[in-house]
């Protein structure tokens, strides 16, 4: 079974925090002696060494100034960083509004030979219609209370559809058949983005499963994840976006994605399940 999704993440803070309570130790510190050579109370010592609250880079510094450990400070600061990108806040990273997100998976998608997806919500972005995309992107904006910027954000997304065209990209996706049927936008729609999956399916770069309503399963339905050339998962839930990069973990989703594809049809099974929602649409 896969782990929870932000388990990468906490097990990089716990790694990080497990690094500067060693320094502390190396130097012959108590968390006391510690604190007020910080200038901090003992109480934030304890929760950064237990991995409960994130050290600032001004608290690194301090920490190994501290120890005796500068040359240390701006490696451990980097690591923080980098363990901060891992589980991502959609309101922090659409604080802005969303098309410098959009951007930033522009360049995730370019750098990525073989894209495995499974979707369980919505149609992956590199399929998504312009009108779709801003149907979703509205609601998304709407429910999270930020910036507004949805125009410029959908043709930022809408933009990683030309590496289905172009380059040595793969495409590998997996998609429950909820997806067809639960309606983004109004009929006309849903309906043109149906029809655009039936005619990129078509590309030698795509790889369309769905998973019928009907399949008999041995992985039931997870969150939508995006596994890029296997060094990266990226799992989309309500609240956040979790880059998971810990070999097991990517272990896990990988084993998933070939678990869900057995339950998968492919060619014209999975075109007449497309047409079939097409049709149903009133």
């Amino acid at each position: 079974m896969p782990a929870s999704p932000s388990s990468s993440a906490q097990a990089a803070r716990e790694a990080l925090a497990v690094r500067l309570a060693h320094l502390r130790q190396d130097a012959g510190l108590t968390g006391k002696e510690l604190s007020a050579r910080c200038g901090w109370h003992p109480a934030k010592t304890t929760r950064i060494q237990k991995a409960e609250v994130q050290p600032t880079d001004a608290d690194i510094r301090a920490w190994c100034t501290a120890c005796g450990a500068v040359d240390q400070a701006e490696d451990l600061i980097a690591t923080a960083r980098a363990v901060d990108s891992m589980y991502v806040e959609w309101r922090r990273s659409h604080r802005t509004g969303m098309r410098k997100t959009q951007e930033e998976f522009y360049d995730l998608y370019a750098r990525t030979g073989v894209t495995r997806a499974y979707v369980s919500n919505v149609v992956p972005g590199f399929f998504q219609t312009p009108a779709y995309a801003t149907a979703l992107m509205e609601a998304i904006t709407d429910f999270q209370g930020t910036p507004d910027d949805v125009p410029e954000a959908v043709a930022a997304r809408v933009a990683r559809s030309r590496f289905l065209y172009e380059g040595a990209h793969r495409f590998v996706v997996l998609m429950e058949e909820c997806v067809l049927r639960y309606r983004i936008g109004d009929a006309e729609t849903m309906a043109g983005q149906l029809r655009h999956l039936l005619a990129v399916m078509t590309l030698p770069s795509v790889s369309l499963g769905i998973i019928p309503f009907s399949a008999r399963r041995t992985m039931w339905p997870l969150e939508a994840f995006y596994l890029h050339d296997g060094t990266r998962s990226v799992v989309e839930t309500l609240t956040a976006v979790v880059n998971v990069v810990q070999p097991r973990e990517l272990a896990d989703y990988r084993r998933a994605f070939g678990e869900l594809g057995k339950s998968a049809v492919h060619g014209e099974a999975a075109r007449d399940l497309i047409n079939s929602a097409i049709t149903s649409i009133g």
